[in-house]
């Protein structure tokens, strides 16, 4: 299944800078954690401050739930989200306390 979300980063060139050189290369927890949580590819593209992520995952083993259940135990997942959160920022339509929102499809060819 593919999963289309949303999320904003701060308006500052220096830290957007350093945000997608994290990017470039994540820790080994991280991409880890993804594949055990049946995420098979992940894509992250940047307009401005807006970026847009294509996560491809295996219906048989994601778990949205479990997923944030080990996002939020996880010591070394929470201390990569808590950096993340240095760059990033809710978009307008985000609901209260979540970080990437789910984006509704409204056209395919």
């Amino acid at each position: 299944m593919r999963h289309f979300l949303a999320l904003d980063l701060k308006d500052d060139p220096a830290l957007i800078a350093e945000y997608e050189a994290y990017h470039r290369d994540i820790w080994p927890e991280v991409r880890a954690h993804l594949h055990s949580h049946g995420v098979t590819a992940m894509e992250i593209h940047r307009l401005g401050t807006r970026m847009v992520m294509l996560m491809e995952t295996d219906d048989a083993r994601y778990d949205a739930q479990a997923m944030a259940l080990a996002t939020r135990t996880d010591p070394k997942i929470r201390q990569w989200e808590e950096l993340m959160w240095k760059f990033q920022v809710p978009t307008p339509w985000t609901p209260e306390g979540e970080k990437w929102t789910a984006m509704r499809r409204i056209f395919c060819l």
